[in-house]
């Protein structure tokens, strides 16, 4: 899948070849490998388009869609023969699109080839658009129709001012980073005020002067905390609410080697993985997580 950039801006790209996640390691711990089904087969990236060349080829509704997208994006639409990094094929005719699909390929440009994901090196997902906020679904060409479902669901579910609370933040960026110099602990004061009921939620509508009330609050997040979840099952989908927000929110992670990466690639990316029990020293700043199967419900 892939995404790209508009007005300063961006739209989703999302690549079809790439590897599992990476996760920053502790020295001296073991790492392990994402298993090969639990890997993510493609790679959101948000792609700078502004005034930038992309080749569209093709006439009829499927073209002029991908036209309205790429103007969106700022983007300098241009034909084969022009130098581009990004190409979009919509082309009707099959062995046509096969064509050019292979030209374009053989110059080194990515292509998207409209309703043919085996041809694909990207596809374009449906977009929540709350500029500056985008948020991007892709299914990497196996069905447009859940795609447009999801997003309109999560249409739903946001506020139509989020880009003014995310525009606010960027505006305060140099009040936050005085207010909160250590960075761990500015991140758990933005973590905290952006939590569900917290003061900066965003699933309510908030703007420059409720970010200005936060910040002259004080209000941070907890200095250290420690929670155990345990866990039923390798299926993410058997998460607890509770268990689900704590992979989402902690600072590092303690697991047994037999955790399956499935639930512990629900933690945030930069989250410290640790192979072990949780010791009973001090582990540091913010939320340390010990995670453990609950061995009584395997005997059920």
């Amino acid at each position: 899948m892939i995404a790209a950039t508009r007005r300063a801006s961006s739209r989703p790209i999302s690549r079809s070849r790439s590897n599992g996640p990476i996760s920053p390691i502790r020295s001296g711990t073991s790492s392990r490998r994402s298993d090969p089904e639990d890997a993510t087969h493609s790679l959101p990236i948000f792609v700078t388009l502004c005034d930038r060349p992309v080749i569209l080829l093709g006439d009829g509704t499927a073209a002029a869609a991908k036209r309205r997208l790429l103007e969106r994006a700022g983007a300098r639409i241009v034909g084969e023969a022009a130098e581009a990094p990004l190409a979009i094929v919509a082309i009707e005719e099959e062995d046509a699109a096969k064509a050019a699909v292979a030209r374009l390929r053989a110059r080194g440009i990515l292509i998207n080839a409209v309703d043919r994901p085996a041809l694909c090196d990207f596809t374009l997902p449906a977009i929540v658009d709350r500029d500056p906020v985008l948020i991007a679904i892709g299914t990497g060409g196996a069905s447009a129709g859940l795609a447009k479902a999801l997003r309109q669901r999560i249409e739903a579910m946001l506020p139509a001012g989020l880009g003014r609370l995310a525009a606010a933040l960027h505006a305060a960026r140099a009040a936050i980073r005085a207010r909160w110099p250590e960075p761990d602990a500015r991140r758990r004061a933005i973590d905290a005020a952006l939590d569900p009921g917290g003061l900066l939620d965003p699933l309510t509508e908030h703007g420059t002067e409720d970010v200005a009330g936060w910040i002259a609050s004080g209000s941070c997040g907890a200095a250290q905390e420690r929670a155990l979840i345990r866990i039923r099952s390798a299926d993410p989908d058997d998460l607890t609410l509770r268990d689900a927000r704590l992979l989402g929110r902690a600072d590092r992670l303690y697991h047994r080697a037999d955790v399956p990466g499935t639930i512990l690639s629900r933690a945030r990316a930069d989250a410290e993985r640790i192979t072990g029990e949780m010791p009973s020293c001090d582990p540091g700043p913010g939320l340390t997580l010990d995670i453990a199967w609950d061995r009584a419900w395997d005997r059920t």
